[in-house]
């Protein structure tokens, strides 16, 4: 898995040239208001979720106009899995909510598409989700799946994970949400504010937020903030067992291995607030390409 190049982040919210990305949708915001944000709140837990609905509380009483597209069930682990099937059934149970029956990325594509057919919204938030979405982990997540189908499409996004590297507490994690959507608004203002009018964060470029649960009920506040990239580790090791008769248990176990430094596992083993630059594409690094080119040089079909 590659690394993330990441910017500091002094750097990245003063940045406003294009880094590159998937080119914009035609409705999408080339620029942000300097008053509330029009945003899109998606999450992968549902849209009932505590956390979507604790950050659509926070960011409504902050001033946004949001708006829940997310999904009708909890699809964790779908991934940036997107249009699964000829067609899709939409709830819309209460104003400014829209619940999508399929996964995250459905959610901001009808969301984009159908809620705010008329403009973009100015920013898509995803989350916050129950547990981290560091390392490997961030590979399938949902949640972060959800922003990056809003960087397809030309919007800024960031998704937000609650919980510590390891298995989460139920009770304190949803705690931890507070602060979660707190650091949330205080992220998106120094966002507007640097932004000068210009874009919220550099084209195609997005946020992946890990929100550490500190304390032993989750009401800690953080020891920081860290801008990180995202470590390398896949934790989790599956077994297969086989049940002869052609099927095969499956087992998981976490089986994390020693942080990287400047990392996102060790941001948030040292209870800091994990931000890591993210783009919607799988480029390599130039280092990485170039030697990749030199490998596959003089190949002929």
């Amino acid at each position: 898995m590659r690394r993330k190049q990441v910017l500091p982040l002094a750097a990245l919210l003063l940045c406003t040239p294009a880094l590159g990305g998937t080119a914009p949708a035609a409705a999408s915001p080339q620029s942000a208001p300097t008053g509330p944000l029009r945003i899109l709140l998606t999450n992968d837990d549902g849209y009932n979720a505590p956390g979507i609905r604790a950050a659509f509380r926070r960011l409504s009483a902050a001033g946004h106009d949001v708006i829940i597209v997310a999904p009708l069930t909890n699809q964790s682990g779908t991934g940036t899995k997107i249009l699964s099937g000829p067609s899709v059934t939409v709830k819309h149970p209460e104003p400014k909510v829209w619940a999508v029956d399929g996964t995250p990325g459905d959610s901001v594509l009808f969301g984009l598409s159908e809620v705010f057919e008329d403009r973009a919204p100015d920013l898509v938030v995803s989350g916050t989700n129950f547990g981290p979405n560091v390392a490997g982990l961030a590979n399938h997540s949902g949640t972060v799946g959800g922003a990056v189908a809003a960087l397809e499409a030309g919007v800024p996004a960031i998704a937000l994970s609650t919980g510590g590297f390891g298995v989460p507490d139920a009770v304190a994690t949803v705690n931890a949400m507070r602060p979660t959507v707190d650091f949330t608004v205080t992220l998106i203002d120094q966002l507007q504010a640097r932004a000068k009018a210009g874009r919220l964060l550099p084209k195609g470029v997005g946020l992946n937020v890990n929100h550490p649960v500190v304390g032993s009920d989750g009401t800690g506040t953080a020891a920081g903030v860290a801008t990180t990239f995202q470590d390398p580790q896949a934790p989790l090791k599956p077994d297969f067992i086989d049940s002869g008769d052609g099927t095969w248990k499956v087992d998981v176990k976490f089986a994390p291995q020693p942080a990287a430094k400047g990392g996102d596992v060790e941001a948030v083993s040292a209870d800091k607030i994990a931000v890591s630059p993210m783009s919607a594409n799988w480029n390599t690094g130039p280092a990485d390409f170039a030697m990749t080119s030199t490998l596959l040089s003089g190949l002929r079909p």
